[in-house]
């Protein structure tokens, strides 16, 4: 047993991905986690930023109530006489620590930030990736701040930056696609940043690193080729009624978030990130988090994405793998549905970005996830999932599956098997929208059946496997999980946006209806199944014909593999799960009448009872109960299965050069 569990982990090990992350980063440290969540202020010094003319202002501000009106107008006139017509100039002149940045109504592009670099900084000393720009250190970054950064805040403490409009609309700040960020807060303890829109990135509108402090409220990031809002290594922060809409990868990113709840079990002291009242829409993915560890997510929408939410332990370079401990409650999760690989295949992101068409709703896909999932948890440890409204997702709510840790680039043998443990769900409210109306998923959970601990406390759900490890107790720890899910996560793991590749036999990337055609019809998953048919399943008629009687012995072995294959097959094409049960339970009554059909060779006829019991143990632990193996039986069935079919040949051939007794001549008549 534990050769066969060595050599598929090392057939898994040597075919995932590599590891290929849409977000570079320099090598960063978590703060030491002693600073604050900054409030808001409405004293102390500050600073005004403002464009245009005056009759140009008014008329932006003319539909405001009175009194905000009056504020902008007594700023407008403070800005004349001693304010700054670009945020970056404004930054650059704070003199002390709790200054506040007013930004009044306008569309700045800040043009000073988009000068020629010197040549010093276009021959800086750094590592460059493949998407076209240079992994800087903190240093070359001050060095160089408009090399990536439109608005570039550095080592700035309890700095606020506030929008004086009626909403964040009132304020934008414009990249063009020409940097990768439009504002950046890096090592900014106590940074505020409020009613204010960003966009038009080629990586973030926002993107706060190595911060230990932080607020992004009232904040729209729309646009952008990755992420509306990503922190970064950084601890002490709250994203808060926010609007993300229009990202290639997600609407909000807390990823490599302060890793303090590691080694506590369901024992948190604290949260690291909180993000609440956010509206996430019109992405790739609403949230999303790599290393997103200690993150309190709640009381947010995310709809209309191509998938909901996801938190993962997938890419390397990030600290504090794998996740952990994300608590998300009462969140609405709904109607994540849109399909946007249509603009891969097309070339439409292969353009230049100011004629791809994003502003008017093309999103690029910057990584490869299924259309049509509520949450995605990828190799997460102790996260809490309860009092979520999850529907209309229509192919699953919630996934949780493993990853090895080679997806990471960590070799180590004790990483293959450190993540995808202790995830709670309970009490989610599934496929009924909040009025009542019935939406449902196409199935409520997914689960690879991998890692310890998981359990689920719902009522009233569907799930593929049928039977879900209860709450409390949980499931048993499994070495490997169902060898065509692997196939599936390895194939589906070769998406590439720059190469336009979209992997054959994935099934993540289309949507009902699906193409009329066989083409249309097959996924990598369906291999082992078709396989089945191909060679098991006329092996045992051609054992049952050469036994040389056609009785219910033979009709169970040939019609049980048969209708039991062709189940399996047609669950692994449409998705119809619970057929998974029911053609395990067949495929095993035909094996243990298979056991007829070889007289004379008894070690045969166990094999076949063996292999029986195990496809009748695999169709139990779909349906019934999990049962505490550190495989999947349908990992020993399929082995043991190539195994038969050798074996099966072997014996139909030997039979086959057997002499034929000759029949003695009949005695003539006398």
């Amino acid at each position: 047993m534990r050769t066969w569990i060595g050599l598929a982990v090392a057939v898994v090990l040597a075919l995932w991905p590599a590891g290929a992350a849409a977000h570079y980063e320099r090598p960063t440290h978590f703060p030491d986690g002693t600073g604050s969540v900054p409030v808001v202020r409405t004293g102390g010094p500050h600073l005004v930023v403002c464009n245009g003319d005056q009759a140009a202002f008014e008329q932006r501000i003319a539909g405001f109530a009175s009194d905000m009106r009056y504020l902008n107008l007594r700023l407008f006139a403070e800005c004349q006489e001693r304010g700054y017509p670009y945020l970056q100039a404004a930054v650059d002149n704070v003199q002390s620590a709790g200054t506040t940045i007013y930004v009044l109504p306008g569309l700045y592009q800040e043009t000073p930030s988009l000068a020629p670099d010197s040549d010093a900084c276009n021959h800086l000393k750094a590592q460059r990736v493949k998407l076209g720009y240079q992994i800087l250190s903190y240093e070359q970054q001050r060095q160089c701040p408009h090399q990536q950064n439109l608005v570039a805040i550095f080592g700035v403490r309890d700095l606020q930056i506030e929008g004086t409009g009626a909403s964040p609309n009132d304020v934008v700040f414009d990249g063009q696609f020409q940097k990768l960020n439009v504002i950046r807060g890096d090592r900014t303890n106590g940074l505020y940043i409020r009613n204010i829109t960003a966009e038009r990135a080629t990586f973030n509108a926002f993107y706060v690193l190595e911060t230990d402090g932080f607020v992004l409220d009232q904040v729209v990031g729309r646009w952008n080729d990755e992420y509306g809002a990503l922190t970064f290594a950084s601890d002490h922060g709250v994203i808060s009624n926010c609007d993300m809409y229009g990202n290639g990868d997600s609407g909000v990113y807390p990823g490599g978030t302060s890793d303090i709840n590691r080694d506590r079990g369901y024992a948190v002291k604290r949260y690291a990130i909180e993000v609440t009242r956010c509206h996430s829409h019109d992405n790739l993915l609403g949230y999303s988090g790599t290393g997103g560890d200690s993150v309190w997510v709640h009381d947010n929408e995310f709809d209309h994405n191509t998938a909901g939410a996801s938190m993962d332990s997938l890419f390397p370079n990030h600290p504090g793998l794998p996740q952990n401990h994300a608590l998300f409650e009462n969140n609405r999760i709904h109607g994540n549905n849109s399909n946007y690989y249509g603009y891969v295949r097309d070339g439409t992101c292969a353009r230049p970005f100011l004629e791809r068409g994003i502003e008017k709703g093309v999103v690029c896909p910057a990584v490869g996830v299924p259309v049509g999932v509520g949450v995605l948890v990828i190799g997460g440890n102790y996260n809490v999932f309860r009092h979520n409204d999850v529907y209309d997702n229509w192919r699953i709510g919630f996934v949780q599956t493993w990853v090895p840790g080679v997806a990471r680039d960590d070799y180590r043998w004790s990483a293959q098997e450190e993540s995808s443990h202790f995830n709670t769900y309970a009490d989610n409210r599934l496929g009924i929208a909040p009025d009542g109306t019935r939406m449902p998923n196409g199935i409520d959970f997914f689960w690879d059946g991998q890692g310890s601990g998981n359990c689920w406390h719902e009522a009233n759900f569907t799930s593929q496997p049928i039977a879900l490890p209860a709450c409390p107790g949980g499931s048993f720890d499994r070495v490997l999980s169902d060898p065509n899910l692997l196939a599936l996560f390895v194939d589906c793991g070769a998406y590439d946006r720059s190469t336009q590749t979209l992997p054959a036999g994935c099934d993540w990337f289309t949507t009902p209806p699906r193409p009329v055609s066989l083409v249309g019809l097959v996924n990598i998953q369906a291999i082992a199944p078709a396989l089945q048919l191909l060679f098991v399943v006329p092996f045992m008629a051609m054992l049952a014909r050469r036994r040389g009687r056609r009785d219910l012995l033979a009709f169970g072995a040939v019609g049980g593999a048969g209708l039991g294959a062709a189940a399996l097959l047609l669950s692994s094409v449409q998705s119809l799960w619970p057929l998974t049960i029911a053609g395990a339970a067949l495929l095993g009554a035909g094996w243990l009448c298979s056991a007829g059909l070889v007289p004379g060779r008894r070690r045969l006829a166990i094999f076949c009872v063996v292999l029986g019991l195990i496809a009748i143990l695999e169709a139990v632990d779909e349906g019934l109960v999990q049962l505490p193996l550190p495989v999947a039986p349908v990992w020993l069935r399929v082995l043991l299965e190539v195994v038969w079919v050798v074996w099966a040949a072997g014996a139909l051939r030997r039979g086959a050069r057997q002499p034929r007794t000759a029949l003695a001549p009949a005695p003539s008549a006398v």
